[in-house]
């Protein structure tokens, strides 16, 4: 008797690794856009979860933003209760907001799947994530000139998220998928060169590979591994630091506190601040944040420094405070 193809063992045993790991009576839901990593990942938690004893549902997120997009989410809703999800969810969002449509429809996205963990707890939602897009996140960071955290990629768990595949290439998810007889759907965006991702997938990676040898993917996710790792040591001592300097964004952050703290921990605490304040995540930068370091390190008395969302930075009475 001969065993499923062995990108099919994969892909279940990375399934089971995370169904292993939550509690027995979580809801546990495969965020399915019909294309064939998420498709995968629904095939196979529809076989893993009934020999773990889990209920197993799927929800599809219609962004609205293609012509046909409405039919193409009730075809995936039931491609999802034909592999045995129960419930199979389809949610319909409107794809609205600053920092660009990925951005804008990324949010979207997510505050529909909150709905669905809210509705349905405890549970968890599982995306479809490979290696390759670890890869590509960090390769995206890079041309921000982002931070650690940034850098360090998606994790593998962030609250009711869960992305079991971060160690699997591309290639062995879409092998998955036809080994499961799994018909996926291509998003045309995805191809697309106005998206940056897009460009990253199509032009970037290749033309790293081209040049420095295969195995750039691996590493740049193995990369994001050993950062998220240092960065979440430092964000708890950033959080330690925030609660001596002072949590409430009223009375702001002493300044003799952060004087006193290592650069690395104290541009944290600032970043934190300014996003708690109300400062656009999209739009905040290394610039802003290294502005509002100068009120701390390099103060001579400035009035007043811009910030995204129409917020201001300001140094007084031996505090940094932001507020409009």
């Amino acid at each position: 008797m001969t065993g499923p193809d062995p990108a099919v063992a994969a892909v279940r045993s990375a399934v089971r690794r995370v169904l292993l790991a939550l509690p027995r009576d979580t809801t546990v839901f495969a965020a399915c856009s019909g294309g064939p990593d998420s498709l995968a990942l629904a095939g196979a938690l529809a076989f893993e979860a009934p020999r773990r004893g889990r209920r197993a549902g799927g929800v599809t997120v219609d962004h609205g933003l293609q012509d046909g997009s409405a039919e193409r989410a009730r075809a995936v809703a039931g491609v999802m209760a034909d592999l045995g999800l129960d419930p199979a969810l389809v949610r319909t969002v409107r794809v609205a907001g600053r920092g660009g449509p990925e951005a804008a429809a990324r949010t979207a996205r997510y505050t529909a799947l909150d709905t669905v963990v809210s509705d349905h707890a405890p549970a968890a939602v599982l995306l479809g994530h490979t290696l390759d897009d670890q890869a590509e996140t960090v390769l995206l960071g890079l041309a921000r000139g982002s931070g650690a955290r940034s850098l360090a990629g998606m994790p593998p768990r962030a609250g009711a998220y869960l992305r079991p595949f971060l160690d699997l290439d591309r290639e062995t998810v879409r092998r998955a998928c036809l080994c499961m007889d799994l018909s996926p759907w291509e998003d045309p965006h995805n191809h697309d060169p106005r998206f940056a991702r897009s460009r990253v997938r199509h032009d970037a990676l290749p033309a790293l590979e081209k040049t420095l040898g295969p195995g750039i993917a691996r590493a740049l996710a193995r990369t994001a591994g050993m950062l998220r790792s240092d960065a979440d040591t430092l964000d708890g001592l950033a959080a330690d630091l925030r609660c001596r300097a002072g949590d409430d964004p009223a009375e702001g952050l002493s300044v003799a506190e952060l004087e006193a703290a290592p650069s690395a921990l104290r541009t944290r605490v600032l970043h934190r601040a300014a996003l708690d304040a109300g400062c656009p995540a999209g739009d905040l930068n290394a610039r802003h944040v290294r502005e509002l370091d100068r009120l701390v390190t390099e103060w001579r008395g400035q009035s007043h420094i811009d910030l995204p969302g129409g917020l201001r930075g300001r140094r007084r009475d031996g505090r940094i405070t932001i507020g409009r």
